[in-house]
């Protein structure tokens, strides 16, 4: 989440006039993250988020986003909603932008994460994936494997002024993956961005998951791969073998993963670490004038890149493969 796009007062009124959530009593931009503008709006039937959907976010893929909520909801998982205006449509217009309101959900995100909280996110992911399992609408990955060089062509000329070497480094490592990115595993409907400011609690009890703007249908286990770069590494980027254990028999114990997935796991958490690496490149290179924003370190996804470089099966994460079949 972050504000890229300032909202008057007498705009965002006449935007929730069109629904029955009452008059607008106060609202405040949210600075965290880094793809859409969002607000905590106060309204007189409560508090909501207000999403203007920027940069990757395309308008085509937002029914999409907003129809899994719903569909996720309705399955058991405790996400935001979709508020509808009086006219049935979730979607509207403020300051130029496609804009939604979704329900406020309670908790917060761990700013220091233990083992319990790595299972339980295993746990959410593995019920999320089998709660998606069903859902009709498709939308592609566009930050896959095949969205990867196109990112890196977009800075490659100014990609070591982020750190020396660099360039040589990505190069190599889009060559590997390219010529052997798994393919055949398990697929379905994926978080792909399921960090801790994605996920709330309340005390120690997972208390529901947000920020759907990525979702995708593609390999489940890249799920799990993504989850293992943003849940199982120390502040000195060092990866923790007790919450990367935690985190994959908590999703086993939920869907049980099959021997292909176990053998592609290593190389889906290098594809997880590059995918991040790039988008944070581009992010720091490319920070709007102005923008309530601030870009997230692109090397600490450079240095999880590296651990995983040297990883050659679920062994190196902490966990024997019987564990998790």
């Amino acid at each position: 989440m972050a504000v890229y796009t300032d909202v008057a007062a007498e705009d965002l009124a006449a935007f929730i006039a069109r629904y029955d959530i009452g008059r607008l009593l106060s609202y405040k931009g949210i600075a965290e993250g880094v793809e859409n503008s969002n607000y905590l709006l106060h309204a007189e039937a409560g508090y909501f988020i207000l999403t203007l959907y920027e940069k990757r976010v395309a308008a085509v893929d937002l029914p999409f986003f907003l129809g899994l909520m719903e569909h996720l909801a309705s399955r058991g998982i405790n996400c935001p909603q979709p508020v509808k205006a009086r006219d049935g449509d979730a979607l509207g217009t403020l300051c130029g932008r496609p804009a939604a309101l979704v329900t406020f959900l309670e908790g917060m995100w761990m700013r220091k994460v233990d083992a319990k909280h790595c299972a339980a996110v295993g746990e959410a992911l593995a019920k999320l994936h089998l709660a998606g399992s069903d859902f009709k609408l498709r939308r592609a990955n566009a930050l896959s494997v095949s969205g990867w060089r196109p990112l890196f062509e977009s800075c490659a000329s100014r990609v070591d002024d982020v750190q020396h070497s660099m360039h040589e480094i990505i190069a190599n490592e889009l060559d590997a993956l390219e010529a052997s990115w798994p393919r055949g595993l398990p697929e379905g409907v994926i978080h792909a961005d399921l960090f801790p400011d994605n996920v709330f609690f309340l005390g120690e009890k997972l208390s529901g998951l947000i920020d759907f703007y990525f979702a995708c249908n593609d390999m489940l286990a890249y799920d799990i791969a993504i989850c293992l770069n943003a849940w199982c590494f120390e502040n000195d980027f060092s990866y923790n073998f007790t919450k990367g254990r935690a985190l994959l028999q908590g999703y086993a114990r939920v869907r049980p993963l099959n021997d292909a997935e176990l053998d592609a796991l290593p190389l889906l958490a290098r594809g997880a670490a590059l995918r991040f690496l790039l988008t944070r490149v581009v992010d720091w290179l490319n920070v709007p004038p102005g923008a309530l924003v601030k870009p997230k370190s692109p090397q600490e996804y450079f240095r999880k890149l590296r651990f995983h470089q040297k990883a050659q099966s679920v062994h190196d994460y902490g966990v024997e493969a019987r564990e998790l079949a």
